[in-house]
């Protein structure tokens, strides 16, 4: 009968577990050139128009707190976390993030 107490322990240990692996995994094999390619995809597709190109894009530093990489295209300016996330999108039709 204890095993109906510690049952769902180990599976929450586990889930824990397979969640952390796969963030290290993550944030270990990301790149820049990944994060740059993938924002650079999204400025030709869906927000920059028909002069798009993916030419237009340059990675920097992150430049809001929390921000990993900040990829400029054109106008606009996509600030990404080190696991890949959009934090915000600046520029032509977005708002600017509040501080």
């Amino acid at each position: 009968m204890r095993w109906v107490w510690w049952a769902p322990l180990g599976l929450a240990t586990l889930v824990g577990a397979l969640l952390a692996f796969r963030y290290g995994w993550i944030a270990a094999t990301i790149t820049e050139t990944d994060v740059i390619n993938a924002m650079a995809n999204r400025y030709v597709t869906q927000d920059g128009g028909p002069s798009a190109n993916i030419g237009d894009c340059v990675g920097l530093a992150g430049q809001i707190e929390g921000a990993w990489i900040t990829v400029r295209c054109g106008d606009f300016a996509y600030h990404v976390t080190r696991f890949g996330r959009l934090m915000s999108a600046s520029g032509s039709g977005f708002e600017r993030p509040s501080t």
